[in-house]
């Protein structure tokens, strides 16, 4: 059984009122909801906020799933709506608290910043590297962020991409190409440096 068809088995059950079933679900997608979240937000406490609340929404409104396009892009469009919310809240509660005091510092100020190494002699260890990587991701528009996470992180097709966000393939392959670029210069210092310290 392929998995499309094996998600609606269990989403059936879970219409019908077994809630082992919707658990297989919760157990067989939450790492990845929780990923997709965590790559929108950049926290892990917010991450598993908006996946408990996203899995749970999708409970609720379970009676109205109707099967197109299989159960995990209804979902990952539940907890991508609620990540948008979430950032769109905390962008004004942000502005308003700058609005509020004129007097912040510069480390207080926030924005978003790609940490670097405070030993130029050692190689960037992996942690580090992947931390250089997601605030590259979460500085991108979140237009751009959403689709370079469900192809580089997710492996969905331009296809599913485009049904996932309600947008035209065309549109889809556009920003994917615009955040590749992006994501290539914000990189690009770490990946010359690194190349560096292997020629020492």
């Amino acid at each position: 059984m392929d998995p499309i068809s094996e998600d609606l088995e269990w989403v059936q059950r879970s219409q019908d009122g077994d809630q082992e079933a919707f658990s297989e679900l919760v157990r067989k997608y939450q790492k990845r909801v929780y990923y997709l979240a965590y790559g929108m937000l950049g926290n892990r406490e917010d991450a598993l906020d908006i996946a408990q609340e996203a899995f749970l929404k999708a409970f609720r409104s379970l009676k109205g799933f109707q099967g197109g396009g299989g159960f995990y892009t209804w979902l990952y469009r539940i907890a991508y709506n609620l990540s948008i919310d979430f950032m769109r809240k905390e962008w004004r509660k942000k502005n308003l608290e700058y609005r509020d005091n004129q007097d912040l510092t510069e480390e207080e100020d926030p924005v978003i910043r790609v940490p670097s190494s405070s030993h130029p002699g050692q190689e960037m260890a992996q942690k580090e590297l992947n931390r250089v990587i997601m605030d590259a991701i979460q500085s991108l528009p979140e237009e751009h962020r959403s689709v370079i996470l469900l192809r580089e992180m997710e492996g969905l097709s331009y296809e599913d991409i485009a049904k996932t966000l309600r947008i035209r393939k065309g549109t889809v392959m556009s920003r994917l190409h615009y955040a590749r670029q992006e994501l290539q210069k914000n990189l690009m210092p770490y990946i010359k440096e690194g190349e560096i310290r292997e020629k020492k």
